[in-house]
């Protein structure tokens, strides 16, 4: 192990419904490839996230069902706990943000910016429903927006410009959940003083130019242009509340939900301490100067982790433009990268749940095998730009990279050597063109492992699958079912030599393809664990109930590097690695959208 520690952020997905491939493409499968990755590498990470499960939509939501907003962020909890763990997250904790704990360390965050003079209150003009009375919050307000006349903005934002509004500018503003005009009334609430980390924001984000994405970065440096107060309250019954004299037991004065969600990053690794046994086991990860912190979300949440988060940790460590000191937790680390990727659509259409033009996880993985869609949003995600994910082409990916490349020469391999010695067998003299292929094969550990500890997730993915091509053409060359009666000892060699590169293989792949690559740790003899699964757990919290928790302990034999296979271990003929669909899949999958 490595004295490097680092922290894997995924974005908490908000807890209204079951996640969607769209979903997993940004915040969750980039995540766990960097994680499993890094992991394999000899660091120590924690990765942690939750559902986020406070606000105003959610609120929406359970009086549509007739429920509480409790009782729905509890269902909703569970069912997107399943769906990543179907996926196989490798999550150190998968929490939630309605637990004591979190309450706690949002209010302490809260009262440290608050105590370094970064928070002011400010009356506004706020948005209620007049048939019910309830605060709408600024999304579930849309008009024309009065700075480029695009009808269809939003209260908070308008998405045809891009500047930030408030609902009571905008023309003719209605409410999206009824149509109905909301009524503006006079309120007091809480703002973060962002204009006062200029400066210190500025400065952050100069260390970061030629090594976070482009399109991050530059999205990121434009947002420091026009920097204004952001409201961190709410006129809401449903969340955190304000941690300060007169208003902590106010029933209708809460934490924005945004405020608290990104403070859960710290909160779920304060969690995951305290489960561990060492309540201050955290702060290696967030102390630690050497420490290393990546965050990883859809385009969408840019905002959020390269701009407010950021500068909520400079003013809670008094770092900001002006100054102040530390709070109780101590000075805390900042983003080492935040890694954004672009979206994706389905069939050239922009996922809706409500349109129906989605497909949720829970329902492809009734259908397909989970490393299929893992490979696929590596090879073909949305990375660096708007991606398209079509039926054929997932058939395509399936059928000719997963089955006739990589399951290929695991098949073909291992079979030859099972059916025909029984065990991996010895290697005689090798010759020059074994050695070459071995040792490009140990170096594409390095390749492989440059692009992955850089988020390159694509690139990554295609060198491992170079090598497995190489492979292939070794096998299919030397042919060694020619040699079993005339060279049974050179047959021999080339087993070896074609075991020995899917071993590699199976390592390189493992951050993409841990089940599959979990049962080629099996068919070559291996004993103990090989990548490493999740479980869901059900924890207790004094004073709270019971809830679900995704975590796993991710110590086991994966390492990345090429270890040399041993000869005489045992080999039983392998089962298939990946099942070929059928290109009428692509007619049923098509037909499924559009019956929905």
């Amino acid at each position: 192990m490595s004295s490097r520690h680092i922290l894997t952020a995924p974005a908490w997905p908000y807890a209204n419904g079951p996640r969607h491939i769209g979903h997993v493409s940004g915040f969750a499968l980039p995540a766990d490839m960097f994680s499993r990755y890094q992991r394999m590498a000899g660091n120590k990470v924690l990765m942690v996230s939750g559902t986020d499960e406070h606000g105003t939509p959610i609120q929406v939501q359970a009086d549509k069902e007739g429920v509480s907003a409790r009782e729905l962020a509890d269902r909703y909890n569970q069912v997107i706990a399943q769906d990543l763990h179907g996926l196989g997250m490798s999550y150190d904790l998968f929490t939630r943000t309605t637990t004591r704990n979190h309450y706690a360390v949002a209010q302490e965050i809260f009262k440290g910016l608050y105590d370094n003079g970064y928070v002011f209150t400010k009356k506004t003009m706020g948005a209620i429903s007049p048939s019910t009375g309830r605060t709408l919050p600024d999304r579930y307000i849309e008009g024309t927006c009065p700075i480029c006349g695009y009808d269809g903005a939003r209260g908070d934002q308008c998405d045809n410009c891009g500047n930030q509004l408030d609902p009571i500018d905008l023309i003719n503003p209605r409410s999206r959940i009824n149509g109905e005009t909301p009524k503006f009334i006079e309120t007091e609430h809480f703002f973060l003083d962002l204009p006062a980390f200029s400066e210190s924001l500025g400065s952050w984000l100069q260390g970061k130019e030629g090594l976070w994405r482009p399109n991050v970065y530059k999205f990121t440096r434009n947002l420091l242009d026009d920097m204004q107060p952001r409201p961190i309250s709410r006129d809401l019954d449903w969340g955190v509340p304000v941690p300060l004299p007169g208003w902590v037991d106010r029933p209708d004065k809460r934490l924005y939900v945004w405020f608290d969600a990104v403070v859960g990053y710290l909160s779920a690794s304060v969690e995951w301490a305290k489960r561990s046994g060492d309540p201050d086991a955290w702060r290696a990860w967030w102390q630690n100067p050497d420490a290393e912190t990546y965050y990883f979300m859809g385009k969408d949440n840019i905002v959020f982790h390269a701009e407010i988060w950021p500068a909520m940790l400079l003013g809670y460590n008094g770092a900001g433009d002006k100054g102040g000191t530390a709070g109780s937790l101590g000075r805390l680390n900042l983003p080492t990268e935040v890694v954004s990727s672009e979206f994706l659509t389905m069939e050239g259409k922009k996922f809706s749940s409500s349109r129906q033009v989605v497909i949720y996880v829970r329902d492809f993985l009734e259908r397909y095998d989970v490393d299929a869609l893992r490979y696929y949003i590596a090879v073909a995600g949305p990375e660096n730009q708007d991606t398209d994910f079509t039926w054929s082409e997932f058939v395509r990916r399936n059928n000719d990279e997963l089955v006739a490349t990589w399951g290929n020469l695991v098949n073909r391999s291992i079979s030859f050597a099972a059916k025909n010695i029984g065990e991996i067998p010895a290697a005689g003299e090798l010759t020059d063109l074994d050695r070459d292929i071995l040792q490009r094969s140990r170096k594409a550990f390095d390749a492989v492992g440059a692009e992955l500890s850089r988020s390159r997730f694509k690139n990554a993915a295609n060198e491992a699958m170079r090598t497995v091509a190489e492979a292939n053409k070794y096998l299919s060359e030397q042919a060694p079912w020619k040699l079993k009666n005339d060279d049974p000892e050179r047959m021999k060699t080339i087993l070896h030599v074609a075991l020995q590169l899917v071993d590699d293989a199976k390592s390189l792949l493992t951050p993409f393809l841990p089940q599959s690559s979990e049962k080629v740790h099996r068919m070559l003899g291996g004993q103990g664990e090989w990548s490493g699964a999740p479980e869901i757990r059900e924890v207790s919290e004094d004073g709270g109930p019971d809830y679900p928790v995704l975590t796993g302990s991710y110590d086991t034999e994966a390492r990345w590097e090429s270890r040399p296979i041993a000869a005489g271990t045992p080999l039983a003929p392998p089962t298939p690695l990946f099942a070929k669909l059928d290109t009428s899949v692509v007619d049923e999958e098509l037909a499924r959208l559009e019956q929905s």
